[in-house]
């Protein structure tokens, strides 16, 4: 279980948010909405241990969170704005990198988002859509209990939403959570909203 409580994130002299607390268990989702600029990509990035805790606490079933951040870190993935692509390795290539770092099986992982086709081809000649599926075909290698997704429909297609939800169902179904910053409609059904 994950649980918020009263965090707040300053960047630099600027409180981005104060006094947030949520409970997220096993299966859970949670969407975070709002403008741009409330707040959603900085608590995500908190939620990974990328930004520092200004006030409060976040929990890990009951225990401190970042108190081992190589621990935290295992226990999450995370997909921000940027794809994290290097542009001169193939699909294949890129995925069989991170999966080097994290375990799982690249092929499986390319059919999941539907880049089987699109394997041997460069990260550079691939439209910005597929770049984001590859980008999140990077969670269907190793299961880690926590996804932390900033706008991952950005830039897909219908039929690339469906391919994501699912995945967040699968996952969903094993038990894990997902916490997800979006403007549109997300295939997270009975997810928890949080607006900033």
């Amino acid at each position: 279980m994950l649980e918020a409580r009263d965090l707040a994130c300053r960047r630099g002299e600027r409180v981005v948010f104060a006094g947030l607390s949520f409970t997220l268990a096993a299966r859970g989702a949670l969407l975070l909405t709002g403008a741009n600029g409330a707040g959603k990509s900085s608590l995500l990035r908190l939620l990974a241990g990328l930004l520092p805790v200004a006030e409060g606490t976040l929990l890990w079933q009951g225990e401190d969170a970042l108190a081992d951040r190589a621990l935290h870190a295992r226990r999450l993935r995370y997909v921000g704005h940027g794809d994290a692509l290097k542009p001169a390795l193939t699909a294949r290539e890129n995925l069989a990198f991170f999966a080097r770092l994290h375990g799982g099986a690249v092929e499986p992982a390319l059919a999941a988002l539907g880049l089987s086709a699109l394997a041997e081809l460069p990260a550079r000649v691939l439209s910005a859509g597929q770049k984001r599926r590859l980008g999140l075909a990077r969670l269907a290698l190793a299961p880690a209990p926590l996804w932390l997704l900033d706008e991952p429909t950005t830039g897909l297609d219908a039929s690339s939403v469906e391919r994501l939800g699912v995945l967040l169902a699968r996952h969903r179904a094993a038990g894990g959570m997902v916490v997800a910053a979006t403007h549109l409609p997300l295939p997270l059904p009975q997810a928890a909203e949080l607006r900033l």
